[in-house]
C-alpha cells in the first residue's frame, strides 16, 4: 500500500537513491531538494516521503513559496516539485498511486490550498502522461526550465 507522510531526517538513508542520467535531467535528487529547502529556510516548502508498505521508496516537495507564481496566479495553490521514485521500485504503479493520493494529503494538511500546480519538461513524456492520467490538466502554458521548455499542469482541489 502506498502512503504519503511528512519527511523526517531518519528517512534519508532509504531515500539516498541515485537517479539515472535521464531522470536527473528532469528532477532533483532527494539530497539536492532538501538542500534547497534548507538554504531557503522560509518554512514554505514541505518534503514528503512516499512509502510502499513500510519501505521509503519515493519523495517530493510541496512548495508554497514564490516559485509557484510563474505557474499560477492563484495564491492558494501549491507547487509539486522534485518528485522521484527509487529506481528499484519504478514500474510498480507507485508514482501513479502517489499522484492520486496527493489531493487528499493536501486537503487534510493544508486546508486553505485549492490547487496543485507542477511543471514537467516537454521531453519527459512518461511523467506528462502520468499526470494526465491522474487528473492534471494542461492548457498550453509553457515556461522555460533549467533543461528546456516545461509544460505547466494543474489540478483543482
Amino acid at each position: 500500500m502506498v502512503l504519503l507522510q511528512f519527511y523526517y531526517s531518519e528517512d534519508f538513508a532509504e531515500l539516498a537513491y541515485d537517479l539515472d542520467e535521464n531522470q536527473s535531467m528532469f528532477t532533483s535528487s532527494v539530497e539536492n531538494a532538501l538542500h534547497r529547502i534548507k538554504e531557503r529556510n522560509d518554512g514554505k516548502a514541505f518534503p514528503i516521503t512516499i512509502f510502499l508498505d513500510d519501505k521509503k521508496v519515493g519523495f517530493f516537495v510541496l512548495d508554497f513559496g514564490n516559485d509557484k507564481l510563474p505557474l499560477s496566479e492563484n495564491q492558494k495553490c501549491v507547487l509539486l516539485r522534485s518528485l522521484s521514485i527509487n529506481p528499484d521500485f519504478q514500474g510498480k504503479g507507485i508514482g501513479k498511486a502517489s499522484m492520486l493520493q496527493i489531493d487528499a494529503f493536501v486537503r487534510e494538511n493544508f486546508p486553505d490550498c485549492n490547487e496543485v500546480v507542477l511543471a514537467v519538461n516537454e521531453k519527459n513524456t512518461l511523467a506528462f502522461e502520468l499526470y494526465l492520467k491522474t487528473g492534471y490538466l494542461y492548457e498550453g502554458k509553457i515556461i522555460e526550465g533549467r533543461v528546456g521548455p516545461q509544460f505547466v499542469m494543474f489540478k483543482k482541489l
